[in-house]
This record gives structure tokens, sequence and C-alpha cells, in this order.
């Protein structure tokens, strides 16, 4: 499919031009896919191999999707000023790394046209920063969940897991005041052209729900290498998940959020199969059993992809941030704390990624 053979069937009219700030692994992936969509679409990206990859030979994408090559604009960042002075946007997508989202969200700010708004794609709890220095008004959040794809290569991506599609819903965004809106129903339905998607009205406890998830598994690939499948399946990294995910909820209840389901069950079963209820373990393993049919032997975590490159993790913003949160709520969090301090370590120098240190976590969560 070209991208002048489908047009947008989006409520949006006219046809809405967008960017993309970050054209990684997830910013890359909607926003070429948007593209081939019929959508007026433009990368902006930091790594310049990236984005000469693109301009010369396309985006090319493998794995659970097909192999295929999507030609779509990309710019440097320092010919960012080309949109914001020639062709502003009606929608700008953050889709950068969590350290980077004050400079980013300013950036996409800049190039908006009358009427356009910013649109968080991210992990954490970003949209209060983004707002802050767009305005409220021109923030929607979006959680992508389990799209799973990897930037392998200067213009290359790869997706780790099977679409969503009627099974398991991708895009879950929603604005910040948490009621519907046109806009937001436009959003939907634009995105519903990459993958699943759906309106919340619930975007704080999605985005909790989300971290809980992102927790459970993100800080335990990179720690140790292990591919994502092969950390769902382990019966040890099993137990580890589940007390991630009982610190990381009982924080985000205490913290007066409303938990939208995590890997597809009710934050009271994660709970109770931490508390040794055999009736609850058996539900999550079944509901990890279900993850696995989505996977393959190609995920990493973005954490692990990024201590494979070199590059600073996210650990401030995710086990880091539990583990924060926690202590600011009189909640001790010692397994996410384990977990930060374990890639801190890692991202100093002090300590490597390596499948050992499974036995070290196992030890000191205890």
């Amino acid at each position: 499919m070209t991208a002048a053979a489908t047009r947008p069937t989006s409520p949006l009219q006219p046809k809405p031009r967008l960017a993309f700030v970050g054209a990684g692994a997830i910013g890359g992936y909607v926003g070429a896919h948007l593209f081939r969509a019929g959508f007026d679409v433009t990368l902006i990206d930091p790594w310049p191999a990236h984005v000469e990859a693109i301009r010369h030979d396309g985006l090319a994408f493998s794995g659970t999707v097909g192999e295929y090559t999507i030609p779509v604009p990309a710019l440097h960042i320092h010919e960012a000023q080309q949109v914001a002075s020639k062709r502003p946007v009606d929608i700008a997508f953050v889709c950068t790394k969590l350290y980077d989202t004050a400079w980013a969200a300013s950036l996409a700010g800049s190039c908006l046209a009358p009427g356009g708004y910013v649109v968080t794609m991210q992990n954490c709890l970003v949209e209060e920063l983004v707002a802050g220095i767009v305005g409220a008004d021109r923030t929607i959040g979006c959680i992508a969940s389990t799209l799973s794809a990897e930037a392998h290569r200067p213009g290359g991506i790869v997706r780790t897991r099977q679409p969503g599609g009627s099974a398991y819903t991708i895009f879950r965004a929603g604005e910040l005041h948490g009621r519907m809106t046109p806009r937001l129903a436009a959003l939907v339905a634009m995105l519903g052209q990459v993958d699943s998607a759906r309106a919340t009205s619930n975007l704080w406890g999605e985005r909790w729900s989300k971290l809980v998830a992102n927790t459970m598994t993100t800080a335990l690939s990179a720690s140790t290498g292990m591919t994502l499948k092969s950390i769902v399946a382990g019966a040890a990294t099993r137990a580890i998940m589940v007390r991630l995910a009982d610190e990381a909820i009982r924080i985000g209840q205490a913290l007066g959020y409303a938990l939208e389901p995590i890997r597809t069950l009710e934050a009271r079963s994660w709970l109770d199969a931490a508390a040794g209820d055999d009736t609850a373990r058996r539900a999550v393993d079944a509901a990890f059993d279900h993850e696995l049919e989505r996977m393959t032997d190609l995920g990493y975590s973005g954490m692990a992809q990024d201590i494979r490159k070199g590059r600073r993790t996210e650990n401030d913003f995710m086990n880091g941030y539990v583990a924060r949160r926690g202590r600011e709520s009189g909640l001790p969090a010692p397994t996410h704390e384990a977990l930060a301090t374990l890639i801190g370590r890692i991202e100093r120098g002090e300590a490597t990624m390596d499948p050992g240190n499974l036995d070290a976590l196992v030890a000191m969560t205890r």
C-alpha cells in the first residue's frame, strides 16, 4: 500500500498536518504508518544517521509486521524551524526519551498552527510537564501499550510483538480534564489506522497502570540481558514481577489513582497474588501465559536497548520514580529500589548486564 493509495477517514478536516518529535521505535513506527495511511507527516529526530538513512532509503520495517519500507519525510533537529515557519502542524507528537521531554515539548509547541495541540506518546506521567510548557488546553496524553518496537539500526525499526488488533488495545488517549471531546475522537480514529485505539476518561489512572506494567519488566530485562519473553515466561522472574506490581499498585492507590487493568488483570489480583493467594496466582500465571502468545524472541526492553547502545536509560523515570514516590508516600518499595540501584550501577560501569544478576535480585528482594 502506498502513501497515495489510501486517504484518511479521520473526522479532522482538512487533513491534519502531523509532526513527530522523536522518530525512534515509537515515533518512527506510528508516524510512518500514518504517512502510509495518507496523512501529511514529518518526522524530526536528533539521531543524524537515522534521519539520513530515512531520507535516502525510507524507513524500513521488519518483525511481526513483515518487511516493507515507507518513504516518510524526515528532518534533523536543526531543520525543525522549517516546520514552525513554513508549514506549522495541527498535531505534534512527543515521542522522545523521558529525560528529553522538556526540550521536545518546547520544540513541538513551536511547530503548532493556531488551534493545534501536542500529544504525549511516552511512558511515565509527563503530561503536567508538557502542559506547563505548551498549555493544558493544547495537551493530550496517549499511552502506547505493548507496541513493542526497536530502532535497531539507522533507518530500521523491528516490531517484536504481534499487533493488538481486536485482541488488545494498543493506544489509549485522553484529555487531561477527563472529558470526551471532538478532537479526542478524531485522534483516536486516526490512531486506529495504525493499530487498535480507544479514548479514555481516566488518563491518569491509565498512566500509572502502564507505569506498573513497564516497571515489571523493563529493568529486569536491562539488568539481566534477558528478552522480555524469557522474563514473562520464567518462574523466578514472574515472582519478582508480582512483587514489583504489588509495590507500585499500592503506591498508585495511595496517590489516588483509579487504576485500570494491568496486563489484563485488575489491581486486586496482583495484590492477592503477592499476598500468597493461590487462586490469584493462578490467574496471574494464566495472564502471563496469554501474554506470551503475542511475544517473540526478539524483544528487549527499551532500557535494555539503551544499555546495549551505551545510552542513558530512563531509570529515574521508571523503577526509580516508583521508589521515589513510595518514599514520599511512606510506602516502601524495596524491589523497585533494588532494581533502580542496580541499573544505576550498570550505567556508571560499576556492574554489567548479566543473567547472573537475577540471583542477586532474588536474594535482595526476599
